[in-house]
Formats: structure tokens, sequence, C-alpha cells
């Protein structure tokens, strides 16, 4: 039981998480993690714009401290910030003190350069122990998985990334995509900002729309 709640981003032995949006609508919500990104934020923010749909941005606190005006361009444009910690580094094996000050950071970081507050947390890698939804719903976040991750991040090029976002969406799905690298602050994520408006259009050509994250107080 406990190894499937470590290792299982939807699991909710170690506390409620949001793994789909509610209701049957044929709506999905874009997410993007370990953000922001020099070159790919901006280019996916432009796309996002153009199209008029909204996304969850997952921010990185020390990638928010770099790109600061980023952080806040996402902010302003009307999408949702979420906190993905400071470091991106694994919390399932890590202590509570250190959970919270990883989440403390990342959550002030994020405030310092758009002025908000982030009301979504996303552990690096889904990685959860039973104390990290507690600390994140404690810090006023909810804490979010996915219902699909296309591995956008292993760039198979932006065709093969769409035709595994639109062939695996369904009604309600969460979808994981990165407009940064965790590890590198100036990794390549280009391949995601080109494969958006595929995405964008191959959904919209099955019916789907688009839609934020249900913005409620964590439990």
């Amino acid at each position: 039981i406990e190894a499937h709640g470590t290792w299982h981003r939807n699991s909710w032995i170690f506390g409620p998480v949001l793994t789909r949006l509610p209701g049957d609508a044929r709506v999905v919500s874009l997410t993007f993690d370990d953000g922001p990104n020099a070159q790919a934020t901006p280019a996916i923010l432009d796309l996002l714009r153009q199209e008029g749909v909204l996304a969850t941005f997952f921010v990185l606190g020390r990638h928010a401290e770099r790109w600061p005006a980023l952080v806040r361009r996402v902010a302003d444009e009307g999408h949702q910030l979420g906190n993905h910690g400071y470091w991106h580094r694994k919390l399932h094996r890590r202590t509570p003190a250190y959970v919270r000050d990883d989440l403390q950071r990342g959550t002030d970081a994020i405030e310092r350069a758009a002025g908000v507050r982030p009301r979504f947390f996303r552990a690096p890698h889904g990685f959860r122990s039973p104390w990290v939804t507690p600390i994140a719903a404690s810090l006023g976040q909810r804490t979010v998985g996915w219902s699909l991750g296309v591995w956008d991040s292993a760039r198979p090029g932006p065709e093969e990334i769409a035709r595994r976002a639109v062939d695996g969406l369904r009604a309600g799905s969460i979808l994981l995509l990165h407009d940064g690298d965790g590890y590198d602050a100036d990794g390549d994520r280009m391949q995601t900002a080109g494969a958006l408006p595929l995405i964008i259009t191959g959904l919209r050509e099955r019916g789907f729309a688009f839609a934020t994250l249900p913005d409620q107080s964590p439990r």
C-alpha cells in the first residue's frame, strides 16, 4: 500500500489529489511543469493567447527567481500558477521539514515574481509521502496529479507529442506537458511548443474545449 501511495501519482493513500476535471463535459486541461524557460515559455504563451486557451503552469521556484517576468506574464495573461517546489527533487524520501521548506520556497518565489499566491501544487514526478499533501494544503494549495503524460520531455518530435496527446485524451483529462526542464534551466522544450498548435487544433476537431483546474480550497 505504501509503495502505491509513493509511486502512483494519482493515489489517494497519501491524501486527496486532483486527477481529472469534474463532470462529463468534453473539456480537457493543459498543464505545464518545470518552467519558466526563456525560449519555450514565451512561445507557448504566445500560442495560447493566439488560440484563446488558458492553462496551468506549475512553476519551479528557482526558475521563477531567474525569470520572474515570465512568471508575471503567465499570471497577467490569465493562466493559473501552480507550485512545483523550489529544487525539483523527489519528495517521497524527504523529511517533513525538507518538504515544507521546498514548498514554501517555491511559493515565495512565485509570489515575489507574479504577486499571486499559487493555489495548486504538483509534486516533482508525482512522488509523494504521507506529509506532502497536508503540507501543500497548509499553504493553501490543492495537490494535482494528471490523467495523461506524453513524455514530451524525451523530445520524440512535435508531431509525435501531439499524436500521443490527441489520441490519449478523454473528457475531463488533465494533460501533463513541460515548458521547462527540472534539472537544466536552459533545457530545450521547443518541441513541446511546436506540438501545442497541433494539440489544440486536433482536440478542437474532436469536439473538445479547454478549461483550467477547478479552483477550490484544498481538503
